[in-house]
């Protein structure tokens, strides 16, 4: 396949995305033009641009059915790791940026996260929750080398003894080892790392920035080691692309110290169908219908369905086989026998940062 409209392969080399579509919100649609003078070849390569931003509230609720926390915080806005397949994309066009390149280049980072969770969890009307780090985009993404707004507010969750939970695909996850390990002792937090597949050739090509899968299993291997609750995250399965490593995954995890396991299948909303078949053109040509006549077998004849209940795993009979052969692998390797709730009774309120001293 050609390279997208105005994208040539050498200014987006090491992103995901193909193509960088104007946001769905914008009345106007841009796209490249060559004007036969070869202007689109001068063009730079894209480089990651770190936006600052004052946050005026940090913690989100949710209250969907199929997932299992209904309090989370994203300190990042777009996530520099480029996977081709992020649920998260479509929510960069709510800044009138595109899900596509500027997903992975344009990183929104809210510099004041920790001091805007200490203020929230000091209101006297806050109830204790496990909250969430990394629902969106990942709270270990490369920017956070640099910003640290993930370890600072992880020494808040130290300081009040609050239950945290992390999603991530980031080996920089064990920079924070000795605060996690403090965590997990006191049953305060889980982390869920994603695996995706073992091949690093694919990872390279759907996953360009995230770590590789030996450095996501050996990150297993050490936080389990250190106390510290593993789940391994199987997700996205995509049909024809990884779902042959279903059992392998598992058992990799499993042997780094995994105890549970969860998986989703392929989610294709919005800008996400176009720029993942684009990406499925130039890599798998061969396989691009397969994928997606199964994709579409999944949900019922569509891209995507977004019903509760089945916007996960899908629908139909490849849905219900890739569920099989996941029960039937984590019975084999005792995965989700016990499932770790994270506590909540050791919560200490902090006083709100107002510089005022108490009375009593």
């Amino acid at each position: 396949m050609a390279d997208a409209p105005g994208i040539d392969r050498e200014r987006r080399r090491g992103r995901g995305a193909r193509s960088n579509a104007t946001s769905r919100y914008d009345s106007e649609r841009r796209g490249g033009f060559d004007d036969g003078w070869e202007t689109l070849a001068e063009l730079a390569p894209f480089k990651t641009e770190i936006i600052r931003e004052t946050a005026k509230s940090i913690i989100a609720t949710n209250d969907s059915p199929d997932i299992s926390f209904d309090q989370s915080i994203n300190a990042y806005r777009g996530c520099e790791h480029g996977c081709i397949y992020c649920y998260a994309r479509p929510s960069h066009s709510y800044l009138g940026f595109s899900a596509g390149l500027d997903f992975e280049t344009k990183i929104i980072a809210k510099t004041n996260a920790a001091e805007r969770l200490l203020e929230e969890l000091a209101r006297p009307g806050y109830q204790v929750k496990p909250i969430m780090l990394g629902s969106n985009t990942d709270p270990y993404q490369p920017a956070e080398r640099g910003l640290h707004l993930t370890r600072r507010m992880l020494e808040v969750f130290a300081k009040t003894q609050h239950p945290v939970g992390i999603v991530t695909k980031s080996a920089l996850i064990l920079r924070d080892l000795d605060i996690l390990a403090e965590l997990g002792r006191a049953g305060l937090t889980k982390v869920a790392l994603s695996l995706t597949t073992l091949d690093h050739r694919l990872a390279r090509r759907m996953e360009p920035r995230a770590a590789t899968p030996k450095r996501r299993l050996e990150a297993l291997e050490r936080l389990s080691a250190a106390g510290v609750p593993t789940v391994v995250m199987t997700a996205p399965i995509i049909p024809a692309i990884n779902d042959a490593e279903i059992e392998t995954l598992l058992e990799h995890a499993a042997a780094a110290g995994a105890a549970e396991a969860g998986y989703v299948l392929l989610r294709l909303p919005l800008e996400i169908s176009p720029l993942f078949q684009e990406w499925l053109a130039e890599e798998f040509p061969e396989r691009a219908r397969r994928v997606m006549s199964l994709i579409r077998s999944a949900r019922g004849g569509k891209d995507y369905v977004a019903e509760f209940g089945v916007r996960h795993t899908g629908s139909g009979a490849y849905a219900a086989q890739i569920a099989m052969r996941y029960r039937i692998a984590m019975r084999r390797l005792g995965l989700n026998t016990k499932r770790f709730v994270l506590r909540t009774d050791l919560f200490r309120k902090p006083h709100a940062p107002t510089g005022q001293l108490r009375l009593f």
